[in-house]
């Protein structure tokens, strides 16, 4: 029977080099040829939709770009100059611009000419297809060794043919390429401690005994690095200022400098003379354990991050290299009999602080004698450093004030009343309880473990009391959030009902998705309040610029949450409740958004996890040191390249500048796609082919390195100044011409407070689409902009949309549209209980659907709607995609992500 199969070779389509890339900022489009890419330009990037009113901006065209060499303004900054801003700047630490000897020189001088290579310097790669190849496998696919000869074992056949030879003969080539350039080497470096105090007789503990390694890269090179990386050009302030809005002077908390903290600091470093006229550099410090492996045996690293405070907040929620890896921190380990040891313990920490010390000690005389440094723009400036804030969980926290468990380290709370703060504590009051009291008084009634030393008492203007970041990740929404608040939903349900009948609401719960709607109805309406209002406490909070309206906000929120929790002891789940306080720090250190331990876990995985997977297991630190240098060679070179201008156009370019100065010599001038674009790729496109292979969490809807002039503008209409309800329908002008269909789109819109690019900007997909995933139909909903003469959701309808369409009309213009059906707000008010908006679908008098044809103009974005469940339970086999068509009253959820939470206020 074999021999009767037919054996056809399919038809292959030739691989092409000539590609050319889109030029449409952001578009990652491969085109063979000029007319292919015309045809995708027209088709691709024609029509936009944008949200006219909400701080939402419209993809500008390519003429539309400014110059490269004019200062990048994200869209926040363009907002800013539209609506006037009063910025006060330190009058004395200013931030003036020097010569290489530290002599200042006029505002207007141009920086120094930059020693320029040539354009085709590409050391220590010999071409650019050597650095994407190394770029490629290195950072982005981090090939193992084995794959990497494997690669280019293959790659090599096909090269031996044409006699060519391979960007790397094996990977000790590559390897050592990476480890030849010359840029962002900063060599680690390692020193040991150990136990010196006294020891007990006879036999001694293994802890003492041991030496524990710390390694470590220069801090202080590693800053200089940061402030002359030209990435971050434009996006750093080198004096500390206060903002203020001028129609009607509210402060505004934003970026670092823009905190009380970095103004106090210029007040007490100017008093000396020497340092007027610098820069102050804020070094901020975060650590946290991470473990990368369970299974294979707990292997638990200590990373220590460092970052300055100059540096705005939009980039390094964007993590462009802000953050940079600076140190691994020694964990001793001991056997669980001797664990709670108190001298072990103790040694734990004070190892915790003689590291920091030391790993810190060269940035020590840059803190009280300016030093001349070469910034990203060329200039060189006089420098002065200091030490703040440290990002760091509530256990962390505790090591760092040498206090004990459940102590607060900003305040005199006692823990059985930690939220009704106190006197806030100093390293002066501190010092003088540890030389006049006696140790044991101190730890019962202080918190205070006296035999400690913090490592800030080795460094200038650094109290350790005033260096805590908030945590808004650990401590609000792990600890507050998940640790307490739902433990004792559970709590109270096995009180009220038993623990068989618990069991079964706990399955309902988790079958609503949304923690906030799924309790109601199955707790007390105040328990409900109470999460809403720590919810809210939450997003607003992490804002991206916050105004004494926000405090104000944040104070009402904080308020009702303290009414509502004591529902819990009203009930008898708690016969008290101590949470830690969130001391307000917004006014000290800015948005809080900038400080979030969230930045930190993140770098957890380029700079530990992904390095650990890829080592042998073997002694993987040293594997891993390695590698975090060279991704940070790699980075800088693609740094220098780009700044060189080494990085425009596609790598192809490089290899067939000929056939693109010449159109002539290229050939199957079809104008077709090489590739045909998934969802996945096509972020950026207003229209997207719907793919099985489509992963929204792949680039999380960021939109990196997008610099556009914020433009608002009204829907387009065949009809201007009509909405379709003010045309009759025999008025409209007909038309037989084809339409397309399209699956998907791509709504861009500014959401700096979710994972965005440098400018805030931030993309979405909107589906419309008959069968998902060779599963059920998929049918998203969207908020429609209706009335700009309102805000939020009063300016807006949530509709479901069944199709995206486009059509070119006889005038030449293209169209494109959606079929939606309409809900329509069961209130003008949000829900009092949960805060939410109320929508219901909307039908005709005959039953029949409220459909209309919109411009895409009018979309904003897409909408996560929720059923109103109420007190019954959600049927068992009912399917999250029937919801719409099951319920008939719906939850509009603010709090699927920061910028929903804004829209639907």
């Amino acid at each position: 029977m074999l021999d009767k199969i037919p054996h056809v070779q399919l038809k292959r389509q030739a691989f092409s080099a000539r590609h050319i890339q889109c030029s449409y900022p952001g578009c990652k489009c491969w085109l063979k040829n000029a007319s292919g890419l015309k045809c995708h330009q027209s088709s691709a990037h024609s029509h936009l939709f944008t949200h006219p009113g909400l701080q939402c901006t419209q993809r500008a065209s390519v003429e539309e770009i400014e110059d490269e060499e004019a200062p990048r303004r994200t869209n926040n900054e363009l907002w800013e100059l539209k609506h006037g801003l009063i910025q006060d700047y330190h009058e004395t630490l200013t931030g003036r611009i020097c010569d290489e000897n530290g002599n200042f020189l006029n505002p207007g001088t141009p920086p120094p000419p930059y020693m320029a290579k040539s354009p085709d310097n590409w050391t220590p790669y010999r071409n650019r297809l050597e650095f994407e190849c190394a770029d490629f496998i290195y950072t982005e696919n981090q090939m193992s060794a084995g794959d990497i000869n494997k690669i280019l074992y293959l790659w090599g056949i096909t090269s031996a043919v044409h006699h060519d030879n391979l960007p790397f003969s094996d990977y000790r080539d590559l390897y050592n390429t990476i480890n030849a350039t010359p840029l962002g080497d900063v060599a680690w470096e390692n020193f040991s401690l150990k136990y010196n105090s006294n020891k007990p007789t006879g036999e001694c503990l293994l802890w003492m005994e041991q030496s524990y390694e710390v390694w470590f890269r220069d801090p202080h090179t590693v800053a200089k690095n940061m402030l002359a990386n030209p990435d971050f050009k434009g996006g750093i302030d080198y004096t500390p200022y206060c903002e203020f809005q001028e129609k009607d002077e509210q402060c505004r908390y934003k970026d670092f400098m823009s905190g009380d903290w970095a103004w106090q600091q210029a007040d007490e470093i100017s008093q000396d003379p020497q340092t007027h006229g610098a820069a102050f550099v804020p070094i901020i410090i975060g650590s946290n354990k991470t473990t990368v492996s369970i299974a294979t045996g707990q292997n638990d690293y200590y990373p220590l991050y460092l970052l300055i405070g100059n540096v705005h907040n939009n980039i390094q929620q964007a993590h462009r290299n802000t953050l940079a890896l600076v140190g691994f921190l020694a964990i001793p380990k001991t056997e669980k009999k001797n664990s709670d040891d108190i001298k072990y313990r103790k040694f734990k920490k004070q190892l915790f602080h003689s590291s920091l010390s030391k790993i810190f000690a060269n940035l020590k005389p840059g803190m009280t004698t300016p030093e001349v440094t070469q910034c990203g723009d060329g200039h060189y400036q006089r420098i002065i450093y200091g030490l703040r804030p440290y990002i760091a969980d509530y256990e962390e926290q505790v090591v760092l004030v040498c206090m004990v468990k459940d102590w607060c380290g900003r305040c005199l709370a006692f823990p059985s009343n930690l939220d009704e703060g106190s006197i806030s504590w100093s390293c002066e009051h501190t010092d003088a309880l540890v030389d006049s009291v006696d140790f044991g008084i101190l730890w019962d009634e202080y918190g205070i473990i006296g035999e400690l030393v913090p490592f800030t008492n080795d460094f200038p203007r650094a109290d350790i009391h005033e260096l805590l970041a908030p945590n808004i990740l650990h401590q609000l929404i792990k600890g507050t959030f998940k640790d307490h608040l739902v433990e004792w939903v559970g709590q109270y349900l096995e009180l009220t009902h038993g623990k068989t009948r618990a069991k079964a609401i706990l399955d309902d719960i988790d079958r609503r998705y949304v923690y906030l709607l799924a309790i109601e109805g199955h707790v007390p309406d105040d328990m409900v309040r109470a999460f809403r209002a720590l919810l809210e406490f939450c997003y607003i909070v992490r804002v991206d610029v916050v105004t004494d309206d926000t405090l104000a906000e944040l104070n009402d929120a904080l308020r009702r949450f303290h009414t509502y929790r004591t529902i819990f002891q009203t009930t008898g789940v708690r016969f008290d409740i101590s949470l830690p306080q969130q001391h307000s720090l917004i006014r000290m250190f800015g948005a809080p958004n900038g400080l979030c331990l969230s930045i930190t876990e993140s770098k957890h995985i380029k700079a530990v996890k992904q390095p650990w997977r890829c080592s042998s297991k073997y002694n993987a630190l040293s594997q891993m040191l390695l590698a975090n240098q060279c991704l940070d060679k790699i980075t800088a070179a693609r740094v220098d390249f780009t700044m060189r201008g080494m990085l425009k156009g596609s790598c192809t370019f490089s290899y067939y500048n000929p056939f693109f100065e010449n159109p002539s010599y290229i050939g199957n001038d079809d104008g077709d796609l090489e590739v045909q674009q998934s969802q996945a790729r096509a972020g950026n496109n207003l229209f997207a082919i719907e793919s099985d292979d489509f992963d929204d969490v792949e680039d999380q809807g960021i939109v990196d390195d997008m610099d556009v002039i914020a433009d608002v503008q009204l829907a387009r209409t065949l009809y201007n100044h009509h909405s379709s309800a003010d045309v009759p329908l025999c008025d409209c002008p007909s038309y037989m011409g084809p339409i397309k269909i399209f699956h998907s789109a791509a709504a861009t819109f500014v959401a700096p407070s979710d994972p965005s690019g440098i400018t805030g900007m931030r993309h979405q997909h909107i589906h419309a689409v008959p069968s998902w995933r060779n599963g059920p139909a998929r049918f998203d909903c969207a908020f429609v902009n209706m009335d700009d003469r309102h805000d939020g959701m009063l300016s807006m309808i949530v509709v479901q949309i069944f199709c995206f369409f486009s059509f070119t009309f006889t005038n030449g213009c293209t169209y494109p549209c959606a079929l939606i059906h309409w809900f329509y707000r069961i209130t003008e008010e949000r829900d009092e209980l949960t805060g939410m908006w109320m929508v219901a679908l909307s039908f005709n008098e005959d039953g029949s659907r409220d459909l209309s044809i919109i411009h895409i103009d009018s979309i904003i974005r897409s909408a996560h709607l929720l059923p109103i469940f109420g007190m019954q339970f959600v049927p068992r086999g009912l399917q999250f995609y029937d919801s719409l068509d099951v319920y008939r009253g719906f939850y509009v959820n603010r709090f699927i992500d920061h910028h929903a939470f804004m829209l639907a206020s």
